[in-house]
């Protein structure tokens, strides 16, 4: 299947590292004109001169900030076609008792991946109904899916609601040519967290990690940045509402 984007215009959240990273070299390859946002301007420039695409430096969480954005992509465009929502994370936090959460804890992870998605979803939404014609894939996890192996609070839930907000979407922009899907990555070794996070299961650990998965190895962020395309493509037309674990495969 040889997937193509030419002449379609992507607006790709979470682009400073990592998945983001990955995603914005195969929609670039795929012919797509991508735009790029993070939080982070110095990775998010870095991104932006791998691929040749123009960058946005921005808080996704700011609703005003985010629907600014979106105005200013279409503007220069004259479309938007695609909404690729990779960011996200667990911003440094790592796993500790349920009794030591604070409310920013909380707080955070829920601006970083859900308002995120979300008013960026809601900023497109009236182009996209306009068109005819779009996709939304967000970056899950399979900590949406189950408890998650980080053992934060804070991030199983916001990933439940970036899976719940991804077929709510996809219910109400259906019937208007627009999908809504997402990608539920296993454990991919992208940024200093996952490293940390995989270094502090030990080698005994680490093998039973790689013994429950069918593929027997990690993935990589090439291999979400590859169902993200397909999700996004023409060729995908009549999947929405779904969920695409990437993971190895889990015993």
């Amino acid at each position: 299947m040889n997937i193509r984007l030419d002449g379609r215009v992507v607006l790709l959240s979470g682009a400073a590292q990592g998945i983001g990273r990955a995603m914005a070299r195969a929609f670039t390859d795929a012919g797509a004109r991508v735009h790029l946002t993070d939080l982070d301007a110095v990775g998010l420039s870095a991104a932006g001169d791998l691929v040749s695409a123009p960058v946005h430096a921005c808080d996704l969480s700011d609703r005003e900030a985010a629907h600014r954005l979106v105005a200013e992509v279409i503007a220069g465009e004259g479309r938007l076609d695609i909404l690729a929502l990779a960011a996200g994370g667990v911003r440094g936090q790592v796993g500790r008792p349920l009794e030591e959460i604070t409310e920013r804890d909380w707080r955070i992870l829920f601006e970083a991946n859900v308002e995120a998605a979300l008013w960026l979803s809601q900023a497109a939404a009236p182009h996209l109904k306009k068109a005819g014609w779009g996709r939304i894939v967000a970056i899950a996890s399979g900590a949406g899916l189950r408890p998650s192996m980080t053992n934060i609070q804070a991030y199983t839930a916001a990933k439940h609601a970036v899976v719940g907000l991804v077929r709510q979407l996809s219910f109400e922009l259906g019937p208007h040519g627009t999908t809504a899907n997402a990608v539920a990555p296993g454990l991919i070794l992208t940024n200093p967290a996952t490293h940390a996070q995989w270094a502090a299961y030990g080698p005994e650990g680490q093998q039973r990690i790689l013994d429950s998965l069918h593929t027997r190895r990690l993935g990589k962020p090439e291999d979400i940045a590859s169902a993200a395309l397909f999700l996004a493509s023409e060729q995908a037309g009549w999947i929405s509402g779904q969920i695409l674990s990437v993971d190895g495969g889990r015993l």
